[in-house]
């Protein structure tokens, strides 16, 4: 929990709940409001043979897009498995901003004030009570790996991890989990890397360009071998003109409509070094195989190769 916004403190639930697959498990991070987007990754998952069963979100499922409460509706109805992001613990506690981390007065941190008011005007208290059950963590088994899914960090909702993240900090996180990985979500951008063995997995976001220049979201499969996991990386094809159409007859910040078409985020404060370096290079399809009993993984990390 933020300690910083000690009033979501009451009620919130630490325990993990469990998820245990034997087959392909879909994973995707925010969907931000973005209802094409989210009825292209159900569609997806179908076409995969992915039933909503073995499909889980890392939080964020309202941000930035024009469809907060259909959203929602679509996730819920589908019964697809939502850890709570810092986006369900601020609306469903009815706090004051995001709870993002964003740095104060930056251009993320002033854009997210509107989006954020727009999204709290529009949800119910039915909405806000889902939000609220939402579990922190949820431990996923398969192919006789636990991995824990959580939206930022362990032990802070809202920490960005990105794939340039120090090893050690890795190495801390999965000790942190008590498992063999885990699966994050909150920065946006999708990466896998293998650490001292472990696995730390982010499958990027569906509702927002992974700020490579094209209008392409991602998703990930995670599909138990003999041995270990074989995790793809897959694009998000969508309806992306009329998502960024909503926005804008709704007085969202034109800079966010801008970014699905032009898959370029508006501010890249959040962003390392590393990260940054890379904006607007497209991003291809990747795949990695990991054995958490071997001593390497087969690895082709999404965007550059961080080893």
């Amino acid at each position: 929990m933020d300690a910083a916004r000690p009033e979501l403190d009451a009620g919130v639930r630490t325990e993990a709940a469990i998820l245990v697959a034997d087959a392909p498990v879909v994973v995707l991070g925010g969907s931000y409001s973005n209802l094409e987007a989210t009825r292209s990754l159900l569609a997806s998952a179908q076409r995969l043979g992915v039933g909503p069963e073995r499909i889980v979100c890392t939080g964020d499922t309202v941000a930035y897009c024009a469809d907060p409460v259909a959203t929602v509706a679509l996730l819920r109805e589908a019964g697809v498995h939502v850890v709570m992001g810092n986006c369900e613990e601020s609306l469903g506690w009815r706090g004051e901003d995001c709870g993002c981390g964003f740095a104060e007065g930056s251009a993320c941190d002033q854009a997210s004030a509107a989006w954020y008011r727009y999204a709290d005007g529009c949800l119910d208290e039915d909405d806000r009570t889902w939000m609220r059950s939402l579990p922190r963590r949820l431990d996923l088994v398969i192919g006789g790996h636990r991995l824990a899914v959580i939206h930022g960090a362990l032990d802070r909702i809202n920490t960005f991890i990105f794939a340039s993240a120090a090893e050690s900090e890795l190495r801390r996180q999965i000790a942190l989990a008590g498992c063999d990985g885990v699966i994050g979500g909150h920065c946006g951008l999708p990466f896998t890397r293998i650490v001292s063995g472990r696995l730390w997995h982010n499958a990027g976001a569906i509702g927002m360009p992974a700020n490579d220049g094209t209008p392409r979201t991602w998703f990930s499969v995670i599909e138990p071998l003999d041995r270990g996991l074989r995790i793809r990386h897959l694009p998000l094809d969508y309806d992306f003109t009329a998502a960024a159409a909503k926005m804008r007859a709704r007085g969202l910040p034109e800079g966010y409509a801008a970014a699905l078409e032009s898959g370029l985020w508006p501010s890249c404060d959040v962003l390392p070094a590393a990260e940054l370096a890379r904006r607007g290079r497209a991003i291809p399809a990747a795949e990695t195989v990991w054995d958490a009993a071997a001593e390497d993984a087969e690895s082709v990390p999404v965007g550059e190769t961080i080893e």
